[in-house]
């Protein structure tokens, strides 16, 4: 059995000595500075500190003897020290062996001794019992255990709706997009349950050894969050719908925008559609009109060369087909069964079967899924990815891929560089004026006043276009630094990129030269470099 070192004195008449017993099967070894404060409150402080240190640190299995003092015909009895823990829920005892002719503590003196220190609570009368029947000496017993709280439980709250704004649509086993059976946008009917508040379940303050409170973890407390067309319970803990509409969840919120059906076609019988809320259209949207909503926009038929605007996100299940006129966009994401001929910006993602000839960017990814999933003409543009299976043709369709920052980020920096190039060319209309005025000047040739005036205007334009021009590369150098930050950006393509397509990882370009299968680009020390998937 494991047992510590321990010292015990051994007093007569003439002399003290302290005995160190050493430890028993792996039991710990004595800290010096515990006999050191025993013997120094004792009174036995004459002994030799290096002589008591070997004693003490140098292994061995023979019972030391170190002199520490004079004789007296007081005996030392047993002694127990007490710690407690830092937080009041353990009391730790130690016991010190009583010297020779010593009594021993009673089970009565022990709880004595612990209730003049004011542990009441949690008294362990076992582990009492086992030192009383088997005592061992510099050892920490747990005398008395504090009763710990019992943490309560927060308050949560159920939802009833889809809450996950990056939701992507089902996958078919082919990895095709089933467009009829999105799971997308949150249709709730009226009197329909939208969340439920579980409250708050309290819990119950410990106790520590002092008989003291320990409060337990503070509960975390919620209420539910709503806006218009939505209906508390009596008792507070649920919410139903008034309107049948569309659910989201905003930073905490529940919303409900109710639903503008338009049961056939959007053309000559509906008019352009301008609405607060979301709207589904059962189907198409014919050319020349728009729709514009502050929520989502279902479209169960054809987007034709038409203009979408959505606050929220768009769904066209049957596609855009948008002529070179049409145009949609969304705040939220867009998915639809393929995109053509068209311009199609999302702050989102982007979910499609097939990307043709067209103007298509988003926030965050572009992902051209399914058997035929290719990309082929005009400029893709994304914040992160953009996936595939085919980029381009073999009939080398000019196809550009760019990712890495922000397309709202690419797209103001084209615009700064054609401000800044015509602001250039204006200046550049300008400083022949100004040079010729200052060659006669050093010439001291005659120059009428209506030519000075003259030249005094265009020298202030020159200045003004010098001081728009700072202002437009500033703002240049500091979105630069944007997109070259942009390292993350990849370009997946599952089948075949052919020649004739063009990617811009951040500020790197790379033209494609041959032919390459399941392959990823991605920008590493300042170039773009191909691996396979």
């Amino acid at each position: 059995m494991d047992r510590n070192a321990y010292f015990k004195l051994d007093i007569s008449d003439t002399k003290t000595i302290l005995q160190i017993i050493p430890p028993e099967e792996g039991g710990k070894k004595l800290e010096l500075k515990e006999v050191t404060e025993y013997l120094d409150i004792k009174g036995f402080n004459k002994y030799k500190l290096k002589e008591l240190n070997d004693a003490v640190t140098v292994p061995t299995q023979q019972v030391r003897q170190i002199y520490v003092g004079d004789g007296r015909a007081i005996y030392e009895s047993e002694q127990m020290e007490v710690t407690v823990s830092g937080d009041k829920m353990l009391a730790f005892c130690r016991f010190h062996a009583p010297s020779n002719n010593g009594a021993l503590m009673t089970e009565k003196e022990i709880l004595g001794d612990l209730q003049s220190r004011s542990i009441t609570n949690g008294i362990d009368m076992d582990a009492i019992h086992k030192f009383l029947s088997d005592r061992q000496y510099c050892v920490d017993y747990v005398f008395a255990k504090g009763t710990p709280p019992l943490n309560g439980e927060d308050a949560w709250i159920e939802y009833f709706f889809n809450t996950n704004h990056n939701l992507r649509p089902k996958k078919n086993e082919d990895g095709s997009v089933d467009y009829r059976d999105l799971n997308t946008i949150s249709r709730v009917e009226a009197g329909q349950m939208l969340a439920k508040l579980h409250p708050v379940v309290l819990g119950k303050a410990g106790i520590d050894v002092y008989g003291g409170p320990v409060q337990g973890r503070q509960e975390k407390n919620l209420k539910l969050d709503f806006s218009n067309n939505i209906t508390l319970s009596e008792d507070k803990t649920e919410i139903y719908s008034n309107v049948t509409g569309h659910a989201s969840l905003v930073n905490g919120k529940v919303f409900v925008a109710d639903v503008y059906d338009v049961p056939a076609d959007v053309d000559n019988a509906t008019g352009n559609i301008v609405y607060d809320g979301n709207v589904t259209i059962k189907g198409n949207v014919k050319t020349g009109f728009s729709v514009t909503a502050k929520g989502d926009i279902i479209v169960e038929g054809v987007v034709e060369a038409a203009f979408l605007s959505a606050g929220g996100q768009i769904i066209v299940k049957r596609g855009i087909n948008g002529r070179s006129k049409g145009r949609v966009e969304a705040k939220g994401n867009i998915i639809s069964k393929f995109i053509e001929n068209a311009i199609v910006v999302s702050g989102g993602f982007i979910e499609t079967g097939c990307i043709l000839h067209s103007q298509v960017s988003a926030e965050a990814d572009i992902r051209v899924s399914g058997k035929k999933g290719f990309v082929s003409g005009g400029l893709i543009r994304a914040g992160n990815v953009v996936e595939a299976q085919t980029m381009g043709s073999a009939m080398g369709t000019v196809t550009q891929i760019e990712v890495g920052a922000p397309p709202a980020v690419k797209v103001r920096y084209d615009e700064l560089n054609e401000q800044a190039a015509k602001v250039k060319e204006n200046m550049d209309k300008m400083r022949p004026i100004l040079v010729n005025f200052n060659e006669k000047l050093k010439k001291k040739e005659k120059v009428t006043p209506e030519r000075v005036q003259h030249v005094q205007a265009v020298a202030q334009s020159f200045k003004k276009e010098q001081e728009k021009l700072a202002e437009l590369q500033l703002e240049m150098k500091k979105l630069h630094e944007k997109i070259q930050m942009s390292n993350n950006a990849k370009i997946k393509i599952k089948g075949t990129i052919y020649p004739g397509v063009s990617i811009t990882i951040s500020d790197v370009n790379m033209n494609i030269k041959s032919e390459r299968s399941c392959t990823r680009y991605v920008k590493d020390h300042g170039e773009i470099v191909a691996r396979p998937l």
